[in-house]
């Protein structure tokens, strides 16, 4: 049984975070650089998915408050696309983000770390992305 990933995907970083071996927790892994072009987010994120054994990918939908899909959802879907095409066995699943950079914004408050960590902020709505999905279907 490989690992489950999650991904917070967003413009300027896509912060990364990876469940244990057994399916139980997600945890917060790293930050790639978005701003470097779609080839350099699909490549770092491919050797994740190869160096953990990652199964599946867990990514943040961005729908809009009201459930409307915008240009966000545009842009997470063209990234699905893409990776789709380098590493078709992946399984992608598309999870409903609606407030989870809020919970993370939260949680960071409340440890007492800097709103101004982006990096940090992005990894934990990554691992509240993929918790969620372990939490529903585990």
């Amino acid at each position: 049984m490989g690992r489950l990933m999650g991904l917070d995907y967003g413009d300027s970083r896509i912060g990364v975070a990876m469940s244990d071996p057994m399916h139980i927790t997600a945890s917060g892994k790293c930050v790639v650089d978005g701003t470097k072009g779609i080839k350099h987010v699909i490549s770092e994120i491919g050797a994740l998915v190869a160096q953990n054994d990652v199964e599946k990918i867990i990514i943040g939908y961005p729908l809009n408050m009201n459930g409307t899909q915008g240009i966000r959802v545009e842009r997470t879907e063209k990234f699905i696309a893409r990776f789709q095409e380098e590493y078709p066995d992946v399984e992608i699943i598309r999870w409903d983000e609606r407030l989870t950079t809020v919970a993370a914004d939260r949680a960071m408050r409340e440890m007492g770390v800097s709103q101004r960590k982006k990096g940090v902020s992005d990894m934990l709505a990554a691992a509240f992305i993929l918790q969620g999905y372990i939490e529903s279907v585990y």
